[in-house]
């Protein structure tokens, strides 16, 4: 298997294994000690504002959550991945008590990939679009 291949099938299972699983092993085997999304705030950039974002807001929120994966391109170190983050509406989401609504979180994110584990992320996702929807 090449290395394109091999880091796609490095963000498919972190896809997998901790955003849908919440896999605490599988995320610190999957992550660089470095690590920084660029796309989150400042104060939350690192390894541990990311876990924080899977296992204390969207997995508690969404307990069925599933990643539905469209497209994925892989060139250099990076891999860029079209998804959706499916779910219900079972918990609280911020201010927003359980509406039992089926939610779709459409997602473009790119990672970069050193030694097989996430160093950088860059995304964009329609959670504003989805949070308006649940307050509806």
């Amino acid at each position: 298997m090449d290395n394109l291949e091999t880091n796609k099938k490095i963000v498919r299972r972190f896809n997998k294994e901790v955003i849908e699983q919440c896999n605490s092993n599988s995320f610190a085997q999957l992550i660089d000690e470095n690590f920084v999304n660029k796309t989150a705030p400042l104060n939350s950039n690192g390894a541990n504002g990311m876990w924080h974002t899977f296992n204390n807001i969207l997995k508690p929120a969404f307990p069925d959550l599933v990643v539905e994966i469209y497209d994925q391109i892989a060139e250099g170190d990076k891999v860029t991945t079209r998804k959706a983050i499916i779910g219900t509406h079972k918990g609280k989401l911020f201010d927003i008590d359980p509406t039992g609504k089926q939610i779709k979180i459409d997602v473009i994110d790119i990672v970069r990939l050193k030694d097989g584990k996430y160093i950088e992320h860059w995304g964009i996702n329609s959670l504003q679009s989805v949070l308006a929807e649940l307050k509806k």
